[in-house]
């Protein structure tokens, strides 16, 4: 009687395996996970959007603000306002940055995931573990 895990030989010698509670588990686990990596990348790039949005907001007060200050007679210091608004875009653009490479991260996940399921899929169907494999 063969014990889980352990892979059976067909007539021709090729060894031919069922799933293993590992590959079960692992499969399982990655099918949970899909859901929220997918659901955690359209929201990073909801975000950055909104970011991109903002900094072009920020841009264009910041260009406004120096345009109203060049044509006031009346001196007005809006230049630490201006400062605040530069200062704030630059936060902007670096948490803009760190999500850029949180998402790409999680993209490469991602992929890594599903080019894992397919290989397990297709060895699955198949019924047969390549040679060396640690799950035959």
């Amino acid at each position: 009687m063969a014990g889980v895990g352990s892979a059976a030989v067909s007539g021709a010698g090729t060894p031919v395996a069922g799933p293993t509670g590992r590959d079960l588990f692992a499969e399982g686990l990655l099918e949970f996970l899909r859901p929220a990596v997918q659901q955690l990348d359209s929201h990073v790039h909801a975000v950055r959007e909104s970011q991109v949005e903002l900094r072009e907001q920020i841009d264009n007060l910041a260009t406004e603000l120096c345009r109203i200050n060049e044509d006031q007679k009346v001196a007005l210091d809006l230049d630490p306002y201006v400062k605040k608004l530069l200062n704030a875009r630059r936060r902007v653009v670096l948490v803009n940055n760190i999500l850029q490479n949180a998402q790409e991260r999680l993209r490469r996940l991602n992929h890594s995931v599903a080019k894992e399921t397919a290989r397990r899929r297709a060895m699955l169907d198949s019924g047969v573990y390549p040679p060396g494999s640690p799950s035959k």
